[in-house]
């Protein structure tokens, strides 16, 4: 019979999560593995713990729900400063999608028109996703295909780097169109062909 407690009481679930180690280790047998990964078989408890502590090393509990629960001889304090570094890093790497806003006017001239279209490509190039605006006063409420055929410009101008992710959709005065950048993948693909349509 294999003897596994639960958290004992008056720990936090947060502490409660991590794995028992050393004499919070209330087994009476374990299967052990040792700093190299290397199974060693079937131990009592107590001989599992002389083994960790002759190496100057923690007798950690990693899976208490197998059958025996498996221990595994280890520099915990090493492994956890590991884990955090590895968990900073990830958090680093991670690329923060903002969503940036252009606003445009109905009637706007070419040239307006050219100059928002060049920053909505800074946006798209920068990995962000754009929320263009259309905004319209008085009289312009009544045309909303006015707006419209401005987001189909648009859309269809940026067509080999973006997408539209959220369709043109009014909303009080204002209309909407979301779009975001295209996957990498997709981007390299229609260079590829471009390229290839240039040296033909």
């Amino acid at each position: 019979m294999y003897c596994t407690t639960g958290a004992k009481k008056g720990v936090s679930a947060i502490a409660a999560q991590e794995p028992r180690l050393n004499e919070q280790i209330t087994l009476d047998t374990c299967r052990l593995v040792d700093f190299d990964g290397n199974q060693m078989g079937v131990y009592p408890i107590e001989q599992a713990q002389s083994i960790a502590d002759a190496a100057g090393l923690d007798l950690v509990e990693i899976a208490p729900n197998a059958d025996p629960p498996v221990c595994r001889v280890m520099d915990y304090g090493k492994f956890k400063y590991d884990q955090a570094i590895k968990a900073k890093q990830a958090r680093k790497n991670q690329s923060k999608i903002e969503i940036k806003e252009m606003k445009f006017r109905p009637k706007i001239d070419v040239g307006d028109y050219a100059t928002k279209k060049k920053h909505v490509l800074r946006f798209l190039d920068a990995g962000n996703k754009v929320k263009i605006t259309i905004m319209f006063r008085g009289r312009e409420m009544a045309h909303p295909e006015q707006g419209l055929s401005i987001l189909e410009r648009l859309a269809d101008d940026l067509k080999d780097v973006a997408l539209i992710e959220n369709q043109p959709k009014m909303e009080g005065r204002n209309m909407h169109m979301l779009i975001a950048p295209l996957p990498q993948s997709a981007k390299k693909k229609d260079d590829t062909k471009k390229g290839d349509a240039d040296n033909a």
